[in-house]
């Protein structure tokens, strides 16, 4: 076991030193002027440039500013941006609160529909409402959730004249008006996880219904949810866990537009004004900071799977 989570724990540190290269080396060949970017104009000298290039260490060959940044990032620190000149590890920290908020929360949403829908889908097969929940599932995959958050304003202002709430109050302030600003954005993420989720539940918990060890448990005369939830749904979930991590990574990615749609000052709307400012240093922090979120859930997920099936634990 001891040597399973070492090995996982190398490949994802590998992994992230790869990232961190392609990261490092894809934003210095973005187009644009480093100079104009920094002064916002295009009006610039050479020995302007020759200035900033030295204070931001470009003026450097690749391999000594990637080890450089790298120490930087190892204590915390990510470099300054070239538009707000605030630290990016600062910028990141305020904003990253409200996206972990909503990322839960679109996750709990997720795992309350999902299981259930996946468990009695698997349990009454081939029923009308096996169809039923199997067509609703369909549906909810085809329904993009940048186009689910704009409907869930437009609709409710246009026929109930309700809209979310402007601006953001912390949770520790005011948890029912926070919960009021996050809900229909979490719907919206959390509705293609829970059809995805649902799915695979399903195909797994049929999977595992068909077992040896199933039928014994019923010919002693266990009861039919003891049966379902203490033998069927745990060996059923290994394959959930592995598509949920991949799939909660990808929500926390998909906040960036949809905090955007409901003016929510995460890191989704941070993310989006350092693109649009070329802004390369702050933009270079972010995708490190979602990859290495990414990697680590993934290695969760390898680590899980041990305490999930001990088949792997002795191993």
């Amino acid at each position: 076991m001891g040597q399973y989570v070492v090995k996982r724990i190398l490949f994802s540190l590998l992994v992230l030193l790869a990232i961190s290269v392609i990261v490092f080396s894809a934003v210095r060949v973005i187009p644009g002027n480093v100079c104009h970017i920094v002064l916002q104009t295009p009006d610039v000298t050479k020995e302007q440039c020759t200035v900033i290039d030295k204070e931001l260490g470009i003026d450097q060959p690749m391999v000594t500013q990637y080890f450089k940044y790298m120490g930087g990032v190892l204590t915390g620190d990510f470099g300054k941006s070239l538009i707000t000149k605030r630290a990016v590890g600062a910028e990141m920290k305020d904003r990253i609160p409200l996206t972990i908020e909503l990322t839960l929360l679109s996750t709990f949403f997720a795992l309350v529909i999902a299981i259930p829908i996946g468990v009695v889908s698997a349990v009454r097969q081939d029923s009308l409402s096996d169809y039923g929940l199997r067509f609703l599932t369909i549906g909810w995959l085809s329904i993009p959730s940048f186009w689910l958050g704009t409907m869930l304003i437009v609709f409710p202002s246009k026929w109930w004249h309700y809209g979310p709430p402007v601006g953001y109050v912390n949770i520790w302030e005011d948890p029912l008006r926070n919960l009021e600003q996050l809900y229909l954005p979490a719907i919206s993420l959390g509705l293609a996880l829970s059809a995805s989720l649902a799915r695979v539940t399903r195909s797994s918990m049929l999977e595992v219904l068909r077992q040896d060890y199933i039928r014994t448990a019923r010919a002693k005369g266990l009861g039919g949810a003891v049966v379902v939830v203490r033998h069927a749904l745990r060996n059923a979930m290994i394959p959930v866990t592995t598509l949920f991590a991949l799939q909660v990574g990808v929500l926390f990615g998909g906040t960036v537009v949809l905090e955007s749609i409901f003016s929510l000052p995460g890191l989704g709307g941070l993310t989006l004004s350092a693109v649009r400012a070329k802004d390369y240093s702050q933009v270079q922090g972010l995708v490190l900071l979602f990859a290495t979120v990414l990697v680590v859930l993934n290695l969760l997920v390898d680590l899980s799977y041990a305490w999930i099936d001990p088949r792997i634990r002795y191993s």
